[in-house]
């Protein structure tokens, strides 16, 4: 049976946010008396479509996370695996204990576990769309300019605003697909140099990707100006039915 499953990385240490609680990684950093990785996991765990949810975690933290999922009861859960040195080596990892349990046609939404504020409706958008064109990428459309510049100083290019857009997560694939653009990449780029997510990935290897729209709300937290966002974006989240606006 094809399952539908979100592969949930968290094995960083958030080096670049630099206000931690008892020095935990942002992963685990409380957002209304909650973690941020549990706001992630409870939206897959509601979500009717998802089957299985499995969680890449730095090696440090396993027990801390196993603690956290049998505390606030994510049944979904049908594995933990410890990261590796990259985040692309966590969701290889991941995604190598998903291929032993699932069928090879299942399909992986793989999600940041700092990204929580994801809907349903871009979940399930993606599931569709990956069933009909094989893969679905979430992305949102620049609102300002991009510039590109390889030095940091001149920009060479400015690329047409209505021809740009943000990539997010989660990003979804065929389970064997993702694996073999893994293992294809593993043999010449072990650590994989420059792959900063898996729509690079498949794209580095010529593979044609789709994209769907996601919600602007969907946030990844990288600084600390990020949380402070995040935090009131999930205030409004909460309120929005006394707002009667919907779509975050």
């Amino acid at each position: 049976m094809r399952n539908n499953i979100a592969i949930i990385f968290a094995g960083g240490v958030g080096k670049r946010l630099n206000s931690q609680e008892n020095n935990l990684p942002k992963q685990f950093l409380k957002i209304n008396s909650k973690p941020i990785i549990i706001h992630t996991l409870e939206i897959f765990q509601r979500n009717k479509s998802i089957d299985k949810i499995y969680i890449a975690i730095h090696p440090d933290y396993y027990n801390h996370m196993e603690d956290l999922v049998k505390y606030y009861h994510i049944s979904k859960i049908a594995g933990i695996v410890e990261g590796g040195a990259t985040g692309q080596e966590s969701i290889y990892k991941a995604l190598k204990l998903a291929q032993s349990e699932n069928n090879q046609d299942s399909l992986v939404l793989i999600h940041d576990g700092v990204r929580p504020n994801i809907t349903d409706e871009v979940i399930d958008k993606n599931i569709k769309t990956a069933l009909q064109k094989g893969n679905a990428i979430t992305c949102t459309s620049c609102q300002e300019t991009i510039l590109v510049s390889e030095n940091g100083l001149n920009p060479e290019h400015v690329p047409y605003r209505k021809h740009t857009f943000a990539a997010q997560a989660p990003q979804t694939f065929i389970l064997s697909e993702i694996i073999d653009a893994h293992e294809i990449t593993r043999k010449t780029n072990p650590d994989y140099t420059d792959i900063v997510d898996s729509c690079t990935l498949f794209k580095t290897l010529g593979r044609e990707t789709y994209m769907v729209e996601g919600n602007r709300g969907n946030i990844k937290i990288t600084t600390i100006e990020d949380l402070y966002l995040l935090r009131g974006l999930i205030r409004f989240k909460e309120d929005k039915e006394a707002f009667g606006i919907e779509g975050l």
